[in-house]
């Protein structure tokens, strides 16, 4: 049987890719609101983040999306990005642990 291709992304934070479920997709839309995209399928320029609390909390510090987006985005964005991302981490060690 024919081995699928993994589709890569890369981290906006660290550089690095990565296979594209270990990621969480931000994106803008053209009302230029940003949103976190958990189905990865919103319309809009997209970037992507690992799912990892420390690189959200790096990615609020440095204020990355403001800088990829071109756009001014309030802290309480990063801190429901870092909940979401916290929340994604825990679900990924309690159900891939089989």
């Amino acid at each position: 049987m024919k081995q699928r291709k993994v589709p890569m992304r890369k981290d906006i934070v660290t550089g690095e890719m990565a296979p594209k479920k270990q990621l969480v997709r931000i994106v803008r839309n053209q009302e230029q609101e940003v949103s976190i995209d958990p189905t990865g399928k919103q319309s809009g320029r997209g970037a992507y983040i690992s799912l990892d609390v420390a690189i959200a909390k790096k990615a609020k510090q440095e204020r990355t999306f403001d800088h990829t987006f071109g756009v001014k985005i309030d802290d309480q964005f990063y801190d429901d990005l870092i909940a979401y991302v916290d929340h994604q981490q825990a679900r990924r060690e309690l159900f891939d642990n089989d």
